[in-house]
């Protein structure tokens, strides 16, 4: 059976003429269907393709003849995930512009610095440049109109609309574009020279909300404590669709205890029918005052065997490979410090060079040039000698939430050995504003509770 989805490259390869007495292989397939706006019959294409570093997507274009009638959409070609994504991007320049940018039809884009957001909509692939320049448009069709009916709205639309061209023109960088998508299919595409702080991604477990919008029901475990807590040690299973195949499947939950460290849930995800695997690792407890920054110098097999507990929450640096990831790229992971370099690796190759299923390596899309291809080879063969254990290297955890934690191997496992160092740090306001902690209040709620009570009675006596 022929591979459906394949990257744009080999589609054109595959549309040249053929030669003669060969059958031409069609890359759009177009099929008659009834124009929404004059009801005579048009013209829908539809284009299935990989996108590098993403996944497989559905591109339809629709074209009626009789009245001119044009619409474009984009559609995952795969199901709901089982976590939402939240994806941001720091602008610095104008190259930032032509990021790629996957936008599904329940996904939200916020130009953040702009203050305007994109509801949920129509699918588009687009990139930054054309996002915003859309915005802008849209809101400059009908400024005519409210400068005679409606001149307050008007003008501050025009300071909206000043903005956003003043960004089209490269004058107001930096400023940064965020995609929130709770199907977790939406994408905006990174750059090998991205540092710390410029492309980030965060995988989110969806709220009630957001599943009964999406058509997904709750399940609702009752086997917990009179408190409504999880019983510690005891394994929770509850029914799931598997995002590889679609079947059921199933996810156990169990909450553990770290020694020297916290309690934390491990979770679990696997499928008997497609061999589908997720784990994750939540931490749970109070909010500390600071942040955690721990430090570990890996020399040798021993210290490649650790554990280490990754929170979602933490920003991992090894400063002699090359490589960072960003808070909740990988999720929560428990794992050891060989086992968490793995899955760096394995993830980061998949995404590249978009591996096959036995896990060889692909030419990695059609957007992938031979000298970005070339550097990124040497980055994974860094990376797997450091796997291996042939060359020294460091570990930097920062945690804001001081949720993450390394094994000690000193006589005292709960102080670290000679090889870790551990810090405490103030977090910064932007950690404290991505954290939702900046506007929290826990003490005297009740008082101004109380206080906006009686206000709401007098302004009703009144």
């Amino acid at each position: 059976m022929p591979e459906l989805f394949t990257p744009i490259g080999e589609k054109v390869e595959k549309a040249a003429p053929a030669a003669a007495g060969e059958e031409e292989e069609r890359s759009v397939e177009e099929i008659e269907s009834l124009c929404m706006n004059c009801h005579q019959n048009g013209v829908t294409r539809l284009f299935l393709t990989m996108i590098p570093y993403f996944r497989e997507v559905v591109i339809m274009s629709f074209n009626c003849e009789h009245c001119g009638f044009q619409n474009n959409e984009i559609q995952p070609a795969g199901t709901i995930q089982l976590k939402g994504v939240h994806y941001e991007l720091r602008l610095r320049d104008m190259a930032d512009f032509g990021r790629q940018v996957v936008k599904s039809d329940a996904a939200t884009v916020k130009f953040i610095e702009l203050d305007v957001e994109v509801p949920a909509g129509r699918g588009q692939l687009t990139n930054v440049e054309g996002l915003l320049r859309t915005i802008v448009d849209d809101l400059e069709a009908d400024q005519e109109a409210r400068k005679e009916s409606q001149p307050e709205v008007y003008a501050k639309i025009d300071d909206i609309v000043k903005k956003g061209r003043a960004m089209l023109a490269g004058e107001a960088f930096p400023f940064r574009v965020s995609l929130d998508d709770p199907t977790g299919n939406s994408f905006i595409s990174p750059d090998l020279h991205d540092g710390v702080g410029k492309w980030s991604k965060r995988e989110y477990l969806r709220t009630k909300e957001q599943n009964e919008a999406l058509g997904l029901v709750d399940t609702v475990t009752t086997d917990l404590t009179e408190d409504g807590d999880l019983i510690p040690d005891q394994v929770y299973q509850f029914p799931a669709s598997c995002p590889g195949c679609m079947h059921p499947c199933t996810t156990n939950m169990k909450m553990v205890d770290i020694p020297h460290f916290r309690q934390v849930v491990l979770m679990n995800t696997s499928c008997d029918d497609c061999g589908y695997k997720s784990n994750d690792v939540k931490t749970g407890g109070e909010i500390p005052e600071k942040g955690k920054k721990t430090t570990i110098h890996v020399k040798n097999p021993v210290d490649l065997a650790r554990d280490i507990l990754k929170s979602e929450s933490c920003a991992l640096e090894c400063p002699e490979l090359n490589l960072s990831v960003n808070p909740g790229t990988l999720g929560g992971r428990f794992t050891t410090v060989e086992g968490l370099l793995t899955q760096v690796r394995d993830d980061l190759r998949n995404q590249i060079f978009q591996t096959d299923k036995e896990g060889v390596a692909g030419e990695g899309g059609d957007s992938l040039a031979a000298g970005e291809r070339q550097r990124w080879n040497e980055f994974f063969a860094n990376l797997d000698s450091a796997i291996k254990g042939e060359r020294e290297f460091t570990i930097v955890l920062m945690d804001p939430l001081a949720s993450s934690y390394v094994q000690s191997l000193a006589d005292d496992p709960s102080q670290p050995d000679d090889q870790m160092t551990v810090e405490e740090y103030d977090r910064t306001a932007e950690e404290e504003e991505d954290l939702g902690l900046a506007d929290m209040k826990t003490e005297g709620y009740a008082d101004d509770a109380a206080a906006e009570a009686k206000a709401e009675e007098e302004k009703k006596a009144l």
